[in-house]
């Protein structure tokens, strides 16, 4: 019965892992774009780029978007593809602790 439950433990736990995997890049340095092609591409798409760093083996791009909302973008380094975009809302976050407060 342990083993059964050990073995279902990590089935269940394998999805995560495989995709939290997929957001990594895996690409050569020899083949990746420059940093200004990734600034341009954030201007193309109306973002002002507060930073461009490299994270997970990919391009992140942290700044804002044309409306001025707090933007993350993971960016693949070799094809420029937009893999991800995270937005910050801070001020959600804030709402939303002060809703629980007063539950």
């Amino acid at each position: 019965m342990r083993k059964t439950l050990t073995i279902l433990t990590l089935l269940a736990a394998l999805p995560a892992g495989v995709a939290r995997a997929d957001r990594d890049c895996f690409v050569p340095m020899a083949d990746w774009q420059p940093r200004e092609a990734v600034a341009r591409l954030a201007a193309e798409k109306g973002w002002t780029v507060r930073r461009i760093k490299i994270d997970d083996g990919c391009y992140e791009i942290d700044g804002t978007d044309a409306e001025g909302r707090p933007i993350e973008v993971t960016v693949d380094p070799g094809t420029l593809e937009v893999m991800e975009i995270d937005y910050d809302d801070h001020d959600r976050s804030r709402r939303d602790r002060g809703d629980r407060s007063r539950h």
